[in-house]
């Protein structure tokens, strides 16, 4: 819901200012339209997407993905020695299989960003494992449609340690 609120704030702020208005038509160009529906659409699949993530069925996740997409993770659990490591999502959907239960992520979706068939989405998380944090830091989700919907095709995130959390804005442990 804050996610969605911000989107609206920010759609109204873009739509009263003159500023940016002026350089779209000095330019020539037309501002994508993104309609709440299409917003709402894209909340929904990053909702599933989460969801299927904290299951008890490690096969859900496969459905809410694009197989042929790919993970960047911005490794700075370690901040004397950060790096950045490529997943195959095939590959993440493969080890997937074998993760233990109780796993939770939860995100602020804090930008959400659409034109056409592709959308992005952009704020913290934290990741827990039965019920403590394992790690947080920042999701930048991109989502592409396809028939049937929204699917995650290309993840990138950091994954820095607990005590970061708070500094990046990710959510509780527990959502109340």
């Amino acid at each position: 819901m804050r996610g969605f609120l911000k989107l609206a704030a920010a759609c109204v702020a873009l739509a009263a200012s003159p500023a940016l208005a002026d350089q779209n038509e000095s330019a020539g160009e037309n501002p994508p339209v993104i309609h709440l529906t299409q917003t709402g659409e894209i909340t929904s699949a990053v909702w599933r997407f989460f969801k299927a993530l904290r299951s008890e069925d490690k096969t859900a996740l496969a459905g809410q993905m694009e197989a042929n997409g790919m993970m960047t993770i911005h490794d700075r659990m370690d901040p004397t020695a950060p790096k950045i490591v490529f997943v195959p999502v095939s590959q993440h959907l493969e080890n997937w299989l074998k993760s233990p239960q109780g796993l939770d992520e939860r995100m602020y979706e804090q930008t959400i960003l659409i034109d056409g068939d592709m959308a992005q989405v952009w704020g913290p998380y934290r990741f827990t494992s039965a019920g403590t944090t394992t790690h947080c830091g920042i999701n930048s989700l991109s989502l592409i449609r396809r028939e049937g919907g929204w699917k995650i095709a290309n993840t990138s995130f950091t994954m820095e340690p607990p005590s970061e959390c708070e500094r990046l804005g990710a959510p509780p442990e527990r959502i109340k």
